[in-house]
């Protein structure tokens, strides 16, 4: 969610059309870097379409950092942490995220990276 928020387009009128548009960029940015992505969302369920390159996730219970518990606690399971990317702006889950073993990066920095990989560019972590 920090990187739908991440750009003051007016996402929070239309927060299911936001998550879908995401969910494309993130497609085009995993066809275009062959990378792995899983996007965690809260909130209810929607529609996004059939996504078939990303692994698109709900929080699995609902409150405040469902979301947030569920990419720690994904990051923590992974037998491989060093090779995970976490995306958030939120200090405090960086944190978390980081003592898992996982690297994290801005959803800035992010929005950036999905933008060149769009333009032809290479991924840069």
């Amino acid at each position: 969610m920090n990187v739908v928020g991440s750009r003051p387009d007016g996402w929070w009128r239309d927060r299911d059309a936001a998550l879908r548009r995401l969910c494309d960029e993130l497609e085009a940015f995993a066809a275009a870097t062959g990378e792995p992505v899983v996007a965690i969302f809260d909130g209810r369920p929607v529609d996004l379409g059939s996504p078939s390159s990303i692994d698109v996730r709900f929080a699995s219970r609902g409150g405040r950092d469902a979301a947030d518990d569920d990419l720690v606690a994904a990051a923590a399971a992974d037998p491989e942490p060093d090779d995970l990317v976490g995306v958030t702006s939120d200090a405090e889950l960086g944190e978390r995220v980081r003592a898992t073993g996982a690297r994290v990066e801005g959803a800035g920095a992010f929005r950036r990276r999905m933008a060149a990989a769009a333009a032809g560019g290479d991924s840069v972590r």
